[in-house]
């Protein structure tokens, strides 16, 4: 896998690009690129990054929810509009069904392209007593009938948990380690020269949104933007297309609890830059431009 071209998809639940204010956390420190984007400000990405404003409602009234952004995210197709309208939480039948038959892991694999990791790591908990609910992403992976990441996979630094630091698993008492963000983005860099898609899910940024938590916000997306610039600084740019991109805005707007109707960044580094960011403005063009890219 060394010398084949790969694609790291870096979802990021809730990060909308709001307004350049004391009620957004992104603007409140220095050291948060390159998550510090903003409505109608036009900022230099670091590493030659092209940010994409990126329409999250999709032409369906309502507040864009996660079920329906995220399905429309893993399968290229307009879910909330198939769905008759945005769906919150955990995806319902209909969405399911999508997800089975459109999941980005099974187009892949229909194309013969079967190298791909969801990197984040599952508990015990999950396989004792499967959950009656499931996220898109658990969904996507079933339809493509891929192995779910275990603790033995954190432990060896083959996957990741959605908490990357691993503080919420020792917290828990899992005898696991505490990694650092060089360490995360070391982990995902490896995972891209072993995978041709390599997709990481993060939702503490919706969480924090909900509970409208600045100290963790303040103590939290350091870490975060810090994990992805280590990540850029370890990944090979010339082979690996690194797409930043989530499913609706929520982070951004601490005055609030809800979801926002702003847009969300997607942002594209790394091989084909250029021609990935041209054909980006919804939600429902990022699958097929990853299928796009790994079928050359």
């Amino acid at each position: 896998m060394e010398n084949q071209k790969s694609v790291i998809l870096f979802f990021i639940d809730g990060l909308g690009l709001g307004e350049k204010n004391e009620f957004n956390p992104l603007s409140l420190s220095d050291d948060l690129e390159p998550l510090n984007n903003f409505h109608g400000v036009e900022t230099a990405i670091q590493n030659d990054g092209i940010l994409i404003p990126t329409d999250a409602r999709l032409g369906v009234e309502g507040r864009p929810q996660s079920a329906s952004g995220q399905t429309a995210i893993y399968t290229g197709l307009n879910a909330p509009k198939l769905n008759g309208g945005h769906k919150q939480g955990f995806p319902n039948e209909a969405l399911k069904e999508l997800i089975v038959e459109h999941s980005i892991f099974l187009q892949l694999k229909n194309r013969g392209i079967n190298e791909n990791i969801f990197a984040n790591t599952y508990t015990p908990k999950f396989f004792e007593k499967k959950p009656r609910w499931k996220s898109a992403t658990t969904c996507a992976v079933e339809a493509a009938e891929m192995r779910f990441r275990r603790l033995p996979d954190l432990i060896g630094r083959k996957s990741l948990f959605h908490d990357f630091t691993n503080d919420y698993l020792i917290e828990k008492g899992f005898d696991v380690p505490r990694f650092t963000p060089r360490d995360c983005g070391q982990i995902l860099a490896d995972l891209s020269k072993e995978y041709r898609f390599t997709l990481y899910e993060h939702f503490i940024t919706d969480k924090i949104g909900h509970d409208r938590n600045y100290k963790w916000a303040a103590d939290h997306l350091p870490k975060l933007a810090e994990f992805i610039r280590e990540t850029l600084s370890l990944i090979d740019l010339d082979k690996t297309t690194f797409i930043l991109t989530s499913d609706h805005g929520n982070v951004e707007n601490l005055s609030i609890r809800n979801h926002t109707l702003n847009k969300v960044p997607t942002i594209v580094w790394g091989r084909e830059k250029e021609s990935v960011a041209g054909r980006i403005e919804n939600l429902t063009d990022i699958t097929p431009a990853i299928i796009d890219l790994l079928s050359e």
